[in-house]
């Protein structure tokens, strides 16, 4: 097998076309090259210079072979500084598992500003609801996740990023819209319902049955996205609790009501990630999420 050395020498001479400016480059002095494209040449087996008294040439196997030792030579040199910025989290990938409420929400500002602050970093993502992202991270398959609480704070460590009203979608023209006041729990009696699944979106679903009288004989459907209840609003098949973000979809057909006897913004977001990621990338991205919310 060749050497780092031997290719080096032999991109120089390669580039040049003449041994003694070749080695002025190196900072060697020219037998000592020659004798290194000679090993080269015995090692590879066949002829890569036509040189004489007065003309270096590369030969047809020589041009090929320039090809390839350029690429060794130039990923040896990065290396070294590869590996220094793997460490310090500047490059590698980073893989996020978010909901899908987050992805209209605060996703795409938080991926601008990482992609802004780490270039080369490859951010790969992946929609999972919570229970999803806690699987995964636990498996290691994703390095963040952008969910809902609660979750193991022995297994995770976790930042708030958002908290949100609990709004009642309605379809436009809906009696609710002429109230000019609030919505009280009253005035939804009788209404039809379109409920988060107790299952695959428990958080919303727990969020809603704890702080609004619900009526169960009411709910006409029962789904796990936010998007697909709003279409459904919009489609006049009843009315939906859902966090206020829902207005950026801009689902045509609906409109967003304020619950008067909700008077916090419980609906809350948060990165998590597990204690024992050794991604150096994760250090950073939190570093900027916890710049970012101490900033706000």
């Amino acid at each position: 097998m060749f050497t780092l050395d031997q290719a080096r020498s032999f991109v120089a001479v390669a580039e040049e076309l003449h041994f003694g400016r070749a080695a002025e480059r190196l900072n060697m002095t020219q037998p000592p090259l020659s004798r290194q494209i000679q090993k080269l040449e015995r090692t590879v087996g066949v002829e890569l210079l036509e040189r004489d008294n007065r003309r270096v040439a590369l030969t047809a196997a020589g041009h090929a072979f320039l090809q390839d030792a350029r690429r060794l030579v130039v990923a040896a040199e990065r290396a070294p500084d590869n590996a220094r910025r793997i460490a310090a989290g500047q490059l590698g990938e980073l893989r996020i598992g978010f909901t899908a409420a987050s992805g209209f929400s605060l996703l795409g500002s938080l991926l601008g500003e990482i992609s802004s602050q780490m270039p080369q970093v490859h951010l790969e993502l992946a929609e999972m609801v919570t229970g999803e992202q806690v699987d995964a991270l636990l498996d290691g398959d994703i390095d963040l996740g952008l969910a809902r609480p609660p979750f193991d704070e022995n297994l995770f460590e976790s930042a708030l990023l958002l908290t949100e009203g609990l709004y009642v979608a309605v379809p436009s023209g809906h009696r609710l819209t002429r109230l000019q006041r609030d919505v009280l729990f009253e005035d939804l009696r009788n209404e039809p319902l379109i409920m988060h699944s107790p299952t695959k979106a428990r958080y919303f679903y727990d969020l809603v049955v704890r702080r609004v009288e619900i009526e169960h004989k009411n709910v006409r459907h029962t789904v796990s996205q936010v998007l697909t209840m709003i279409a459904l609003v919009s489609a006049g098949r009843g009315i939906a609790f859902v966090p206020e973000s829902a207005k950026l979809l801009g689902v045509g057909g609906v409109s967003y009501l304020r619950l008067g006897e909700v008077a916090d913004d419980p609906v809350q977001l948060h990165a998590i990630w597990s204690k024992s990621s050794r991604n150096p990338a994760l250090g950073r991205v939190v570093s900027i999420v916890r710049h970012a919310l101490h900033a706000e």
